[in-house]
């Protein structure tokens, strides 16, 4: 019995895996680049080419300024999808989010992301 419980909790470890959201800088290094980082923010600048697709992964709440026109679907973990669509110079808010990128159009796309990081050194010392 504990064989099948240690079998089964393997498994379920290896088919779960892919969900943990990651990185995009660690798991998608080609498309992801770190441009600046301190202890506030994190500015990366993100490149896809024609019809590239990503693998799943986070990002904290941020802004993102579209650099290109682009056409981009989210493949989100529920299997839904959320089509995203920016033009060149647009800036949009994000909030917190888990997807998959994928580029649908048949041109490169690039945008620069500026991603909030937590602020848990409140200083109630005063």
């Amino acid at each position: 019995m504990m064989r099948i419980a240690v079998v089964f909790t393997a498994a379920l470890l290896v088919f779960a895996a892919p969900t943990f959201a990651q990185d995009a800088t660690v798991v998608d290094s080609d498309h992801y680049k770190v441009e600046f980082e301190n202890d506030e923010v994190r500015v990366l600048r993100i490149t896809y080419g024609p019809n590239e697709k990503s693998v799943m992964h986070e990002h904290p709440a941020a802004v993102a300024i579209a650099m290109t026109d682009n056409d981009m679907i989210m493949h989100m973990p529920d299997g839904s999808t959320v089509e995203s669509k920016l033009e060149a110079g647009q800036a949009v808010w994000t909030p917190t989010v888990v997807h998959q990128p994928e580029n649908l159009g048949g041109e490169k796309t690039v945008v620069i992301l500026i991603e909030m990081k937590d602020d848990d050194d409140d200083d109630d010392d005063d």
